[in-house]
């Protein structure tokens, strides 16, 4: 089977979007399909035997990482072409039209490729831009995942907002309302948990019986445990905390609980570097845990593995998941979680003891169930290895890749 995949940024280190990206196509890959990627910055990095198409982009986030090599690239006529103007000129005030502007970029190189050597499926990763209605009018299968809709994210990140005028820029930065046609005309749609399929459903007016649950493998071999021992009383966050979503607020609240009864514990932060960051310093500083926590900045997979090895608990303190990988990522290693209610999180920890489950958005309650397994080394050990034969005999990706092909068939077929 040749297949396309729609990407409109595919770094692993921009999401778990790209950490899909990568894991799925290499499965299929490896399974003797054909896969070509169309994908826009930051590129993604692709197992040995998937193509790479490149889609340029000029947003302001990207001027904004590399100031001197953004501009050196390009001549100045360059960002008044129209779809560069469009871009730069929306992500200037705050409007994130890279779903948009990349499946219009999209559309063409897709159109080249498709007329060389046709596709018989394409695959788009959650972009859901219009221009995908002219890929699908060419009569190729199109097939969607979607992690969850984008509507999750403008209801956190309006909810942490108190003036009008935020509130509204924050509406207008997520393009929630421009995903729902490209859902509609999809002929599959697939999504990685049962909480993010009947969100979908609600949110697009996509009949459930359309859609398909295929939940996220792990890198098993990679994400494993080493044999280290346990830093005592030692956290870890995996994630954006500059995403309202992720609920960092929430953990660093209660760790603040925590601090202030006495309880001795260290946080180690992996996410982008701290000078990049502006929302957690700031509530470090509030809250007085400067001594106490550790921003690491982003990780190789091989530090990140390290690192999951060496806390005692991992902490997913989300509002909502479509289905959680740093979570999965530590259970494989055989770490503990604390994690919330929010989206699939109870879908992937389980209800077999390998980790705790606190309600979304409440801190104390997180705060409790962090103090209970701090002073329970034995009890964290336990359910590192109930997490461990989860992720054995749940979270695949041949697994899942297998599953995805059935889809594709489906598709072909036109079958319910």
């Amino acid at each position: 089977m040749r297949i396309c995949f729609l990407m409109y940024h595919g770094s692993m280190y921009s999401g778990g979007q790209g950490v899909y990206l990568y894991y799925l196509s290499r499965e299929l890959v490896r399974l003797g399909h054909e896969v070509h990627v169309i994908s826009g910055p930051p590129y993604p990095r692709l197992a040995p035997g998937v193509t790479l198409h490149r889609v340029d982009g000029v947003s302001y986030f990207r001027f904004l990482e590399d100031r001197p090599g953004f501009l050196a690239r390009r001549s100045p006529w360059e960002f008044f072409y129209p779809l560069n103007f469009l871009e730069l000129l929306t992500t200037r005030y705050g409007l994130y039209s890279l779903m948009l502007t990349y499946s219009l970029r999209a559309l063409p190189v897709f159109l080249e490729l498709h007329r060389r050597h046709p596709f018989d499926v394409v695959h788009d990763n959650q972009g859901l831009g219009v221009g995908y209605l002219g890929i699908k009018a060419q009569g190729v299968p199109l097939v969607v995942t979607i992690h969850h809709p984008l509507l999750v994210d403008a209801h956190n990140a309006v909810a942490r907002t108190r003036s009008l005028v935020q509130k509204v820029r924050r509406v207008l930065f997520y393009p929630a309302v421009l995903q729902a046609p490209a859902a509609r005309v999809a002929d599959r749609i697939i999504t990685v948990s049962q909480a993010s399929a009947e969100l979908v459903s609600w949110a697009f007016r996509v009949p459930r019986e359309r859609i398909e649950v295929i939940y996220n493998g792990v890198d098993a071999e990679t994400f494993r445990p080493l044999g280290l021992e346990k830093e005592p009383r030692s956290l870890l966050y995996v994630g954006n905390s500059e995403d309202p979503n992720k609920g960092a607020q929430y953990l660093l609240e209660a760790l603040h609980y925590l601090l202030r009864d006495g309880e001795e514990f260290r946080l180690t932060f992996v996410d982008r570097p701290r000078g990049g960051l502006l929302f957690a310093p700031r509530l470090v500083r509030r809250y007085g845990l400067s001594t106490r926590v550790h921003f690491a900045g982003r990780l190789s997979t091989a530090a990140l593995v390290r690192q999951y090895n060496r806390s005692q608990i991992m902490v997913c303190p989300s509002l909502y998941e479509g289905f959680g990988m740093p979570v999965t990522e530590a259970m494989a290693c055989g770490t503990a979680v604390v994690a919330t209610t929010g989206g699939a999180l109870p879908e992937v920890v389980g209800e077999d003891g390998a980790g705790v489950l606190v309600p979304a958005g409440d801190s104390r309650a997180m705060a409790e169930a962090i103090r209970e397994l701090l002073a329970d080394p034995e009890r964290c050990a336990s359910m590192g290895q109930v997490g461990r034969r989860r992720v054995l005999s749940l979270f695949s990706w041949r697994k899942a890749a297998l599953e995805t092909l059935r889809v594709y068939e489906r598709a072909l077929s036109g079958s319910a």
